[in-house]
């Protein structure tokens, strides 16, 4: 057994520099993370230690967990087929299920064909790897996802970033690559709305950058599907531009209230994935209930278009009354809100004051974001009401005032050029 007491020990050195990083704030009563939700009231309203919150920190922003429906199929899908596979879906895990579950993706999506992965982080690790290796360039915006980061990484190609939906940047970098090897494979990879700001690629230049310098163009559509679009298809639907992304990632696990992940696409393209990327071949299928309750969900917002009008409306109500109030929610559009603090240290307190009054939000510091631009990550659904809405802004306006946060964040920008 190792000796955790070897202060000499690299390894040891780091987990005792996060275990005193985690102590601390817990000792102070500073520490979030982690903590379990008893009960689910609807979407919007949880259990933690016994008292009842708003829920602010939701992926399902279409309010869609918990939805009669959905249980129901994946109920039925356990009754049907049990609670597992009998491996991966090469060799002995594909059911009917699955293709059903492909099948609606892809005409959710508007491609061909589509296959699903384990999770959205498999995906894209499994995904970029596959498509691109040594001697390719993989031209991905400096704000993405590590899930993408860490595919391109495993893949082996020259990683080039360009400043975030900086499109001039963009295409410096896609001619740096096509002079370095013009016959080299060329990827561009973006998030669609951005996880940590909330804010939406440039989706009309960068696929006009990738048309002019024969790139492949990859999104990750994790933060938009449901989101974006009158309908809620995503990205392109939203820019009016259906076909253009050669590469449409998404999760089965936000707006999609099960778990996994999906690329759709050409047929070629998918049926090239099934025989080459690591994560399908050598991970479990899906769960049937899991397969069940995605494809039901695909369904049910096809079903209930006022649920994404719902989404809209909220989600302005919810980032103007901030900035009404003050806070700096940077260039956010959509659901995802950052409301800065600057400081690790105010992104803790604003969470205490926060949840001291039953408004559960959780903050976003350093590493996660760049020193300096701490915040919480607040999340707005379609399962609020406008008078929780209301309610919570107030909360953290309260909080603010209480905190001296404006000008304490006004000295952390005046001081950091960086920012």
């Amino acid at each position: 057994m190792r000796d955790y007491d070897n202060i000499n020990d690299p390894v040891v050195q780091r987990i005792r520099a996060m275990a005193e990083r985690a102590d601390m704030l817990k000792e102070n009563g500073l520490y979030f993370y982690n903590r379990p939700i008893s009960e689910l009231h609807g979407v919007d309203r949880v259990i933690v230690d016994g008292r009842e919150m708003t829920m602010f920190a939701s992926y399902s922003y279409l309010g869609l967990v918990g939805h009669p429906r959905i249980n129901a199929a994946a109920q039925a899908a356990i009754e049907k087929y049990g609670t597992g596979t009998h491996g991966v879906r090469t060799l002995a895990g594909s059911l009917d299920l699955h293709r059903e579950l492909e099948r609606t993706i892809a005409e959710f999506k508007g491609t061909e064909d589509a296959v699903t992965f384990s999770s959205g982080y498999v995906t894209n690790y499994s995904v970029i790897s596959a498509l691109t290796g040594r001697g390719d360039y993989i031209i991905s915006d400096k704000l993405n996802h590590a899930s993408i980061v860490d595919g391109c990484l495993m893949s082996g190609a020259k990683m080039l970033r360009f400043r975030h939906n900086d499109m001039a940047h963009l295409e410096a970098r896609l001619r740096q690559a096509l002079e370095a090897n013009p016959k080299a494979a060329r990827l561009v990879i973006t998030d669609a709305v951005f996880s940590m700001d909330g804010d939406i690629i440039d989706l009309p230049t960068v696929a006009e950058l990738c048309r002019k310098y024969d790139a492949w163009l990859m999104l990750d559509e994790a933060h938009s599907v449901g989101v974006l679009g009158e309908t809620g298809r995503g990205i392109e639907e939203h820019f009016g531009m259906e076909g253009v992304v050669d590469i449409k990632m998404g999760t089965l696990s936000k707006t999609i209230p099960s778990v996994g992940g999906y690329v759709a696409g050409r047929k070629e393209l998918v049926e090239f994935l099934r025989h080459a990327s690591r994560g399908y071949i050598f991970s479990a299928a899906l769960p049937p209930a899991q397969a069940a309750a995605a494809l039901e969900a695909f369904r049910v917002i096809l079903d209930e278009p006022w649920r994404v009008e719902k989404l809209r409306t909220n989600t302005k109500q919810f980032i103007s009354g901030l900035q009404e109030r003050g806070f700096n929610t940077l260039y956010t559009e959509t659901a995802v809100v950052p409301i800065l603090c600057g400081s690790d240290e105010l992104a803790f307190q604003m969470t205490r004051e926060c949840q001291l009054r039953n408004v559960f939000a959780l903050p976003v510091v350093s590493p996660a974001v760049p020193h300096g631009l701490a915040r919480l990550r607040a999340t707005v659904t379609a399962a609020h009401e406008p008078d929780e809405i209301e309610y919570a802004m107030d909360v953290m306006a309260e909080a603010a005032e209480k905190l001296g946060l404006f000008e304490k964040l006004e000295q952390i920008l005046a001081s950091d050029a960086r920012l």
